[in-house]
Protein backbone atom coordinates (compact mmCIF):
# COMPACT_ATOMS: atom_id res chain seq x y z
CA UNK A 1 0.00 0.00 0.00
CA UNK A 2 1.07 3.63 -0.51
CA UNK A 3 2.04 5.13 2.86
CA UNK A 4 -0.56 7.59 4.02
CA UNK A 5 -0.06 10.88 5.62
CA UNK A 6 -0.61 10.46 9.47
CA UNK A 7 -3.58 12.23 11.30
CA UNK A 8 -3.26 14.92 13.30
CA UNK A 9 -4.45 16.06 17.16
CA UNK A 10 -4.67 14.14 20.07
CA UNK A 11 -8.20 12.97 20.05
CA UNK A 12 -8.50 9.05 20.58
CA UNK A 13 -8.67 7.33 17.39
CA UNK A 14 -10.66 4.37 16.46
CA UNK A 15 -9.68 0.79 18.50
CA UNK A 16 -11.86 -1.45 16.14
CA UNK A 17 -10.68 -4.62 16.22
CA UNK A 18 -8.85 -6.34 13.70
CA UNK A 19 -10.99 -8.23 10.92
CA UNK A 20 -8.52 -11.85 10.95
CA UNK A 21 -7.16 -13.47 13.41
CA UNK A 22 -3.53 -15.21 14.13
CA UNK A 23 -4.84 -18.51 13.19
CA UNK A 24 -5.93 -17.08 10.31
CA UNK A 25 -2.48 -15.59 9.11
CA UNK A 26 -0.98 -19.17 10.19
CA UNK A 27 -3.35 -21.34 8.59
CA UNK A 28 -2.24 -19.13 5.29
CA UNK A 29 1.51 -20.01 5.49
CA UNK A 30 3.37 -23.02 4.17
CA UNK A 31 4.40 -25.37 6.93
CA UNK A 32 7.51 -25.72 5.55
CA UNK A 33 8.06 -21.82 6.15
CA UNK A 34 8.27 -22.74 9.94
CA UNK A 35 10.55 -25.20 9.51
CA UNK A 36 14.20 -24.28 9.97
CA UNK A 37 16.98 -26.04 8.06
CA UNK A 38 20.32 -26.18 10.52
CA UNK A 39 22.66 -26.65 7.13
CA UNK A 40 21.11 -23.80 5.61
CA UNK A 41 21.37 -21.52 8.63
CA UNK A 42 24.83 -23.14 8.99
CA UNK A 43 25.35 -22.19 5.47
CA UNK A 44 24.85 -18.42 5.56
CA UNK A 45 27.07 -17.97 9.27
CA UNK A 46 30.13 -19.55 7.50
CA UNK A 47 29.29 -17.65 4.53
CA UNK A 48 29.45 -14.53 6.27
CA UNK A 49 32.76 -15.35 7.96
CA UNK A 50 34.52 -16.38 4.96
CA UNK A 51 33.37 -13.23 3.56
CA UNK A 52 34.38 -10.60 6.85
CA UNK A 53 37.78 -12.77 6.86
CA UNK A 54 38.39 -12.17 3.10
CA UNK A 55 38.03 -8.58 3.55
CA UNK A 56 40.29 -8.74 5.96
CA UNK A 57 43.24 -10.62 4.26
CA UNK A 58 42.40 -8.17 1.38
CA UNK A 59 42.57 -4.52 3.72
CA UNK A 60 45.36 -6.05 5.23
CA UNK A 61 47.22 -6.99 2.01
CA UNK A 62 46.63 -3.42 0.48
CA UNK A 63 47.09 -1.38 3.82
CA UNK A 64 45.89 1.69 1.80
CA UNK A 65 43.77 4.58 2.95
CA UNK A 66 41.88 5.15 -0.22
CA UNK A 67 40.52 1.10 -0.10
CA UNK A 68 40.01 1.31 3.86
CA UNK A 69 36.75 3.13 3.89
CA UNK A 70 35.33 1.11 1.04
CA UNK A 71 36.64 -1.49 3.40
CA UNK A 72 34.88 0.42 6.58
CA UNK A 73 31.90 0.46 4.42
CA UNK A 74 31.64 -3.83 3.48
CA UNK A 75 32.64 -5.03 6.29
CA UNK A 76 30.48 -2.67 8.48
CA UNK A 77 27.73 -3.86 6.35
CA UNK A 78 28.94 -7.70 6.87
CA UNK A 79 29.31 -7.30 10.27
CA UNK A 80 25.44 -6.48 10.65
CA UNK A 81 24.72 -9.32 8.44
CA UNK A 82 26.73 -11.67 10.73
CA UNK A 83 24.29 -9.73 13.53
CA UNK A 84 20.72 -10.84 11.50
CA UNK A 85 22.32 -14.57 11.55
CA UNK A 86 22.78 -14.16 15.60
CA UNK A 87 19.36 -12.41 15.29
CA UNK A 88 17.50 -15.97 13.91
CA UNK A 89 19.71 -17.33 16.93
CA UNK A 90 17.88 -15.24 19.74
CA UNK A 91 14.74 -16.08 17.98
CA UNK A 92 15.03 -20.03 17.98
CA UNK A 93 14.80 -19.71 14.36
CA UNK A 94 18.51 -20.93 13.17
CA UNK A 95 17.83 -24.17 13.95
CA UNK A 96 15.76 -26.55 16.40
CA UNK A 97 18.32 -27.25 18.79
CA UNK A 98 18.96 -24.98 21.87
CA UNK A 99 22.62 -25.38 21.96
CA UNK A 100 23.71 -24.73 18.71
CA UNK A 101 21.37 -21.48 18.30
CA UNK A 102 23.24 -20.49 21.74
CA UNK A 103 26.32 -21.80 20.59
CA UNK A 104 26.01 -19.52 17.23
CA UNK A 105 24.82 -16.56 18.68
CA UNK A 106 27.56 -16.20 20.61
CA UNK A 107 29.90 -16.64 17.70
CA UNK A 108 27.81 -14.38 15.55
CA UNK A 109 27.55 -11.47 18.48
CA UNK A 110 30.62 -11.62 20.74
CA UNK A 111 32.85 -10.70 17.73
CA UNK A 112 30.72 -7.60 17.36
CA UNK A 113 30.03 -6.59 20.79
CA UNK A 114 26.73 -7.48 21.43
CA UNK A 115 26.13 -9.56 24.42
CA UNK A 116 24.19 -12.41 23.52
CA UNK A 117 21.74 -13.38 25.56
CA UNK A 118 21.57 -9.89 27.32
CA UNK A 119 19.92 -8.68 23.92
CA UNK A 120 17.77 -11.69 22.74
CA UNK A 121 16.06 -11.26 25.69
CA UNK A 122 15.79 -7.94 26.05
CA UNK A 123 14.85 -8.12 22.06
CA UNK A 124 12.59 -10.84 23.52
CA UNK A 125 10.06 -8.15 25.52
CA UNK A 126 10.19 -5.91 22.12
CA UNK A 127 8.65 -8.44 19.95
CA UNK A 128 6.40 -9.05 23.09
CA UNK A 129 5.31 -5.86 23.07
CA UNK A 130 5.68 -3.76 19.93
CA UNK A 131 3.64 -1.15 19.14
CA UNK A 132 3.19 -0.72 23.25
CA UNK A 133 3.84 2.76 24.52
CA UNK A 134 3.88 1.87 28.13
CA UNK A 135 5.75 -1.52 27.58
CA UNK A 136 7.63 -1.68 24.15
CA UNK A 137 11.31 -2.43 24.51
CA UNK A 138 12.88 0.20 21.80
CA UNK A 139 12.24 2.95 19.09
CA UNK A 140 9.05 3.32 21.26
CA UNK A 141 8.20 7.74 20.63
CA UNK A 142 8.07 9.64 23.79
CA UNK A 143 4.40 11.99 24.20
CA UNK A 144 4.44 15.36 24.03
CA UNK A 145 4.89 16.24 27.77
CA UNK A 146 7.98 14.17 27.65
CA UNK A 147 9.37 16.02 24.48
CA UNK A 148 8.44 19.28 26.07
CA UNK A 149 10.15 18.07 29.41
CA UNK A 150 13.75 17.02 27.75
CA UNK A 151 16.60 19.39 27.74
CA UNK A 152 18.56 20.26 24.36
CA UNK A 153 21.31 17.65 25.09
CA UNK A 154 18.34 14.54 25.67
CA UNK A 155 17.02 15.85 22.77
CA UNK A 156 19.90 16.02 20.61
CA UNK A 157 20.99 12.77 21.00
CA UNK A 158 17.18 11.07 20.75
CA UNK A 159 16.67 13.15 17.42
CA UNK A 160 19.98 13.85 15.93
CA UNK A 161 22.59 10.88 16.99
CA UNK A 162 20.33 8.09 17.11
CA UNK A 163 22.45 6.25 14.67
CA UNK A 164 24.86 5.93 17.16
CA UNK A 165 22.58 4.56 19.88
CA UNK A 166 23.13 1.15 20.19
CA UNK A 167 26.26 0.65 22.27
CA UNK A 168 24.34 3.58 24.85
CA UNK A 169 20.89 1.43 25.14
CA UNK A 170 23.15 -1.82 25.99
CA UNK A 171 24.37 -0.19 29.29
CA UNK A 172 21.13 2.16 29.84
CA UNK A 173 17.94 1.23 28.12
CA UNK A 174 15.66 4.03 26.20
CA UNK A 175 14.43 6.56 27.98
CA UNK A 176 11.74 5.40 31.19
CA UNK A 177 13.31 2.19 31.15
CA UNK A 178 15.58 0.52 33.89
CA UNK A 179 18.91 -1.69 33.50
CA UNK A 180 21.75 -3.28 32.05
CA UNK A 181 22.11 -5.71 29.08
CA UNK A 182 25.10 -6.78 31.29
CA UNK A 183 23.97 -7.54 34.93
CA UNK A 184 21.84 -10.11 35.64
CA UNK A 185 20.39 -8.20 38.15
CA UNK A 186 18.33 -5.53 35.41
CA UNK A 187 14.59 -5.52 35.45
CA UNK A 188 15.38 -6.87 32.21
CA UNK A 189 15.57 -10.63 33.41
CA UNK A 190 14.40 -13.04 35.27
CA UNK A 191 16.24 -15.49 38.03
CA UNK A 192 16.43 -18.05 35.85
CA UNK A 193 18.44 -16.26 33.22
CA UNK A 194 20.97 -15.31 35.78
CA UNK A 195 23.93 -17.03 34.52
CA UNK A 196 22.98 -17.14 30.29
CA UNK A 197 23.53 -13.00 31.28
CA UNK A 198 27.02 -14.17 33.27
CA UNK A 199 28.02 -15.81 30.20
CA UNK A 200 27.09 -13.63 27.53
CA UNK A 201 28.46 -10.85 29.71
CA UNK A 202 31.98 -12.67 30.22
CA UNK A 203 32.57 -13.49 26.23
CA UNK A 204 31.54 -9.59 25.83
CA UNK A 205 34.52 -8.66 28.60
CA UNK A 206 36.79 -11.03 27.40
CA UNK A 207 36.72 -10.21 23.78
CA UNK A 208 36.81 -6.30 25.14
CA UNK A 209 40.29 -7.45 26.53
CA UNK A 210 41.36 -9.51 23.05
CA UNK A 211 40.56 -5.94 21.45
CA UNK A 212 42.84 -4.21 23.95
CA UNK A 213 45.84 -6.70 23.65
CA UNK A 214 45.30 -6.02 19.77
CA UNK A 215 45.45 -1.65 20.22
CA UNK A 216 49.16 -2.35 22.70
CA UNK A 217 50.44 -4.97 19.97
CA UNK A 218 49.59 -3.15 17.06
CA UNK A 219 48.85 0.05 17.93
CA UNK A 220 45.70 2.57 18.12
CA UNK A 221 45.44 3.31 14.44
CA UNK A 222 45.52 -0.55 13.38
CA UNK A 223 42.53 -0.93 15.63
CA UNK A 224 41.03 2.13 14.00
CA UNK A 225 41.37 0.94 10.77
CA UNK A 226 40.70 -2.60 11.12
CA UNK A 227 37.81 -2.94 13.90
CA UNK A 228 36.51 0.42 14.58
CA UNK A 229 35.35 1.77 11.78
CA UNK A 230 33.28 -1.32 10.63
CA UNK A 231 32.18 -1.62 14.08
CA UNK A 232 30.52 1.64 14.00
CA UNK A 233 29.23 1.71 10.42
CA UNK A 234 27.41 -2.04 11.65
CA UNK A 235 26.02 0.20 14.80
CA UNK A 236 24.45 2.79 11.98
CA UNK A 237 23.16 -0.06 10.13
CA UNK A 238 21.35 -1.85 13.24
CA UNK A 239 20.39 1.61 14.50
CA UNK A 240 18.79 2.34 10.84
CA UNK A 241 17.37 -0.74 10.02
CA UNK A 242 15.48 -0.93 13.40
CA UNK A 243 14.68 2.92 13.12
CA UNK A 244 12.74 2.58 9.84
CA UNK A 245 10.97 -0.61 10.84
CA UNK A 246 9.38 0.91 13.87
CA UNK A 247 9.32 4.55 12.83
CA UNK A 248 6.76 6.25 10.36
CA UNK A 249 4.42 8.67 10.00
CA UNK A 250 1.35 6.91 9.32
CA UNK A 251 2.17 3.67 12.04
CA UNK A 252 -0.43 3.67 15.20
CA UNK A 253 0.98 3.47 18.24
CA UNK A 254 -1.25 1.94 21.37
CA UNK A 255 -1.27 2.42 24.62
CA UNK A 256 -2.13 -0.77 27.29
CA UNK A 257 -5.67 -0.44 27.25
CA UNK A 258 -6.06 -0.84 23.57
CA UNK A 259 -3.05 -2.83 22.86
CA UNK A 260 -2.63 -6.54 22.23
CA UNK A 261 -0.23 -8.70 20.39
CA UNK A 262 -1.89 -8.52 16.94
CA UNK A 263 -2.58 -5.11 16.99
CA UNK A 264 1.10 -4.31 17.98
CA UNK A 265 2.99 -6.61 15.64
CA UNK A 266 1.36 -5.08 12.59
CA UNK A 267 2.51 -1.68 13.68
CA UNK A 268 5.84 -1.98 11.73
CA UNK A 269 6.56 -1.64 8.19
CA UNK A 270 8.63 -3.63 5.31
CA UNK A 271 11.63 -2.13 3.84
CA UNK A 272 13.10 -2.86 0.47
CA UNK A 273 17.18 -2.36 0.43
CA UNK A 274 17.71 -2.97 -2.86
CA UNK A 275 20.72 -5.50 -3.50
CA UNK A 276 21.45 -5.39 0.40
CA UNK A 277 18.29 -7.86 0.83
CA UNK A 278 20.24 -10.45 -0.29
CA UNK A 279 23.28 -9.41 2.56
CA UNK A 280 21.61 -8.67 5.25
CA UNK A 281 19.33 -11.68 5.39
CA UNK A 282 15.82 -10.53 4.11
CA UNK A 283 15.97 -8.28 7.73
CA UNK A 284 13.45 -6.17 5.23
CA UNK A 285 10.74 -8.23 5.44
CA UNK A 286 9.70 -7.27 9.07
CA UNK A 287 5.63 -7.63 9.12
CA UNK A 288 5.79 -11.21 8.66
CA UNK A 289 8.79 -11.33 11.46
CA UNK A 290 6.96 -9.36 13.69
CA UNK A 291 3.96 -12.14 13.37
CA UNK A 292 5.96 -14.71 13.56
CA UNK A 293 9.07 -14.05 15.19
CA UNK A 294 9.86 -17.65 14.80
CA UNK A 295 10.39 -18.37 10.98
CA UNK A 296 13.71 -18.33 9.27
CA UNK A 297 14.80 -15.54 7.42
CA UNK A 298 14.94 -17.20 4.34
CA UNK A 299 11.07 -17.98 4.20
CA UNK A 300 9.66 -14.96 5.32
CA UNK A 301 9.08 -13.83 1.70
CA UNK A 302 7.17 -16.44 1.02
CA UNK A 303 5.13 -16.26 4.41
CA UNK A 304 4.57 -12.28 3.38
CA UNK A 305 3.13 -13.25 -0.24
CA UNK A 306 0.85 -15.74 1.42
CA UNK A 307 -0.47 -13.27 4.13
CA UNK A 308 -0.88 -10.17 1.94
CA UNK A 309 -3.96 -10.93 0.90
CA UNK A 310 -5.83 -11.37 4.22
CA UNK A 311 -3.94 -8.73 5.90
CA UNK A 312 -5.01 -6.34 2.95
CA UNK A 313 -4.42 -2.77 4.30
CA UNK A 314 -2.88 -3.23 7.33
CA UNK A 315 0.33 -4.22 5.73
CA UNK A 316 2.09 -1.78 5.60
CA UNK A 317 5.52 -1.43 2.41
CA UNK A 318 7.75 1.46 2.08
CA UNK A 319 7.00 3.09 -1.21
CA UNK A 320 10.08 5.18 -1.40
CA UNK A 321 13.52 4.87 -0.88
CA UNK A 322 15.12 3.98 2.18
CA UNK A 323 16.60 7.64 2.44
CA UNK A 324 13.34 9.29 1.63
CA UNK A 325 11.87 7.90 4.39
CA UNK A 326 14.87 8.06 7.01
CA UNK A 327 14.36 11.94 5.76
CA UNK A 328 10.88 12.38 6.47
CA UNK A 329 10.76 10.07 9.57
CA UNK A 330 13.28 11.48 11.00
CA UNK A 331 11.84 15.50 10.46
CA UNK A 332 8.35 14.49 11.16
CA UNK A 333 8.28 11.65 14.12
CA UNK A 334 9.07 13.44 17.09
CA UNK A 335 6.63 12.51 19.73
CA UNK A 336 3.10 11.25 19.82
CA UNK A 337 0.04 13.05 21.29
CA UNK A 338 -0.28 12.81 25.33
CA UNK A 339 -3.59 11.50 25.38
CA UNK A 340 -5.53 8.90 22.83
CA UNK A 341 -5.57 5.37 22.83
CA UNK A 342 -4.40 4.91 19.28
CA UNK A 343 -1.88 7.35 18.75
CA UNK A 344 0.07 8.40 15.73
CA UNK A 345 3.91 10.92 15.69
CA UNK A 346 3.18 14.11 14.93
CA UNK A 347 6.31 16.55 14.53
CA UNK A 348 7.75 19.47 16.35
CA UNK A 349 5.02 22.00 16.41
Amino acid sequence: MQLTTRPTGSSTQSTSELPFTLKDLKDAIPDYCFEPSTSRSLAYFFLDIGIIAGLYGIAYALNSWLFFPLFWLMQGTMFWALFVVGHDCGHGSFSKHKWLNNLIGHLSHTPILVPFHGWRISHRTHHANTGNIDTDESWYPVSEDEYNEMDAIGKAIRFNLFLLAYPFYLFKRSPGRKGSHFMPGSDLFRPSEKWDVITSTTLWTLFIGFLGAIGLQFGLVFLFKFYVMPYLVFVMWLDLVTFLHHTEPDIPWYRNDSWYFLKGALSTIDRDYGFINNIHHNIGTHVAHHIFLNMPHYHLKDATEAIKPILGDYYREGKDSIWTSFWRSARECIFVPNEGQKVYYQPRR
